[in-house]
């Protein structure tokens, strides 16, 4: 631990933690083996770490949340293990009583993220510098949200779904699917897909709900039937997919032709 850091009396540091100059402990704050805190990090309030996690200089984890109606409430973050919060990350705690924000296992925060109160991601998410995240939302496993993404309040990213840079998402962005623009879907993750180990099945069944939701000329709900009643509806990814969209409350990305990106961008 350098001399200059505070760690408040409290505080419960696992084996092998290492404090870096001018980093900031609270006293409800706890951290498993193995942590290293940068320079001048600031880690408050109820702040919960598993293993092996990197909080790089200038973060702050466990804030308070930007929220007009917050009233002081008792909240916290609850992180897992092997998590990277590189410079300038901030973190804030939940706005209601005995509420957390979340962040699982193994995932990659950039330069700059945020993460607001009440937000839950899954193991391995990556939010890449300057990725906004707005109160409540929700980022399933091994989403990849590039540079400079904004994400409305209460919104679902599904699991392995990928968001282009500087794209704003307002409505529920399905498993496995591509955000280009705003609100807007356009294709596959098929990389990430192929790299998470999805067989052969699973990919070319993917291929084919797709193009029955977002395509198929039936509305939302005429198109679940559809898909849920087809020859795919055993699959298991095409039963993730379905079980999300069942459950929004935002609505859905509508979809796009690679033709039609650069009209809706303009």
């Amino acid at each position: 631990m350098h001399p200059t850091a505070i760690v408040e009396k409290g505080a419960k540091l696992g084996k092998g933690c290492v404090v870096g100059p001018g980093a900031i402990l609270g006293s409800e704050v706890e951290l498993g083996e193995g942590c290293t805190v940068a320079a001048r990090a600031v880690l408050e309030g109820r702040v919960v770490m598993g293993k092996k996690n990197r909080i790089g200089v200038g973060a702050v984890i466990g804030g308070e949340p930007q929220d007009m109606a917050f009233q002081g409430a008792k909240s916290g973050v609850i992180v897992g293990d092997g998590n990277v919060f590189r410079e300038y990350v901030t973190v804030h705690r939940g706005t209601k009583e005995g509420t957390d924000t979340v962040i699982g296992n193994g995932c990659f925060l950039m330069v700059g993220a945020h993460v607001a109160h009440n937000c839950r991601l899954a193991d391995g998410v990556v939010l890449v510098n300057g990725v906004m995240l707005a109160g409540y939302v929700e980022v399933e496993e091994k989403a990849f949200l590039g540079g400079a993404v904004v994400v409305h309040q209460f919104v679902r990213v599904g699991k392995l779904a990928m968001v282009r840079g500087q794209t704003r998402i307002g409505m529920d962005l399905p498993p496995y699917c591509m955000a280009v623009a705003t609100n807007a879907v356009c294709g596959l993750n098929l990389v990430g897909i192929r790299r998470s180990g999805v067989g052969l099945e699973g990919r070319k069944a993917l291929e084919r709900v797709y193009e029955e939701f977002f395509f198929g000329g039936k509305n939302r709900v005429q198109a679940l039937e559809a898909i849920r009643s087809g020859k795919d509806n055993k699959v298991k990814e095409v039963k993730e997919f379905c079980d999300f969209i069942e459950k929004t409350k935002r609505g859905i990305c509508h979809g796009l032709r690679a033709g039609d990106l650069r009209e809706e961008e303009n």
